[in-house]
């Protein structure tokens, strides 16, 4: 299995379930990664080709009765099971999510700040990456103490260093260049 098979079936999850109700499903997969990587026994049962469908299907329909899921992630969640895919699922989600913010024109951004930052703040961040992203963002603030000042904006595979920690090794670099 390979980037490309997760992409595939991050392609038909988003054609199946339509872009409507595209973060609900990826929001009750995201959930059934998060119980895959905390038990390493459902893992194996998910994984292991010595359990049957059958065994795999009755477990994976106990979860989703708890979890409520919908049944298109049961099915969904079973078919890769049954495929040996269900190790792709956290590029499943990857991709299904960046495709899902492509089509709608909105990105996810982390911020990470080395203290809490005020709803003012938050404002401000969104309205100035939205104007250099120009797209809609989904914000998720990070606290990391260990960063001196500034921020750290990472959008997609790109990131924007203000942090006092980046200037410094920016000017490390200069000096060593000469």
């Amino acid at each position: 299995m390979q980037k490309k098979d997760a992409h595939r079936y991050a392609k038909a999850l988003l054609r199946n379930v339509g872009y409507e109700k595209a973060p609900d499903a990826i929001s009750e997969i995201s959930l059934v990664n998060a119980i895959i990587a905390k038990s390493k026994d459902f893992k194996s049962l998910l994984e292991n080709p010595q359990f049957t469908t059958e065994e795999r299907e009755k477990v994976i329909q106990q979860i989703a009765e708890k979890a409520k899921l919908s049944e298109f992630v049961v099915k969904f969640i079973i078919n890769l099971s049954k495929l040996r895919a269900i190790m792709l699922l956290p590029d499943i989600i990857r991709i299904a999510t960046s495709m899902y913010f492509e089509q709608q024109k909105k990105a996810k951004a982390t911020v990470i700040t080395p203290i809490e930052i005020s709803r003012d703040l938050e404002n401000t961040h969104k309205e100035s990456l939205k104007k250099v992203t120009d797209r809609e963002l989904d914000i998720e603030y990070v606290m990391d103490p260990s960063l001196l000042g500034g921020v750290l904006v990472k959008i997609g595979s790109t990131m924007y260093d203000t942090s006092i920690r980046g200037q410094l090794r920016l000017l490390k670099d200069e000096l060593i260049k000469g």
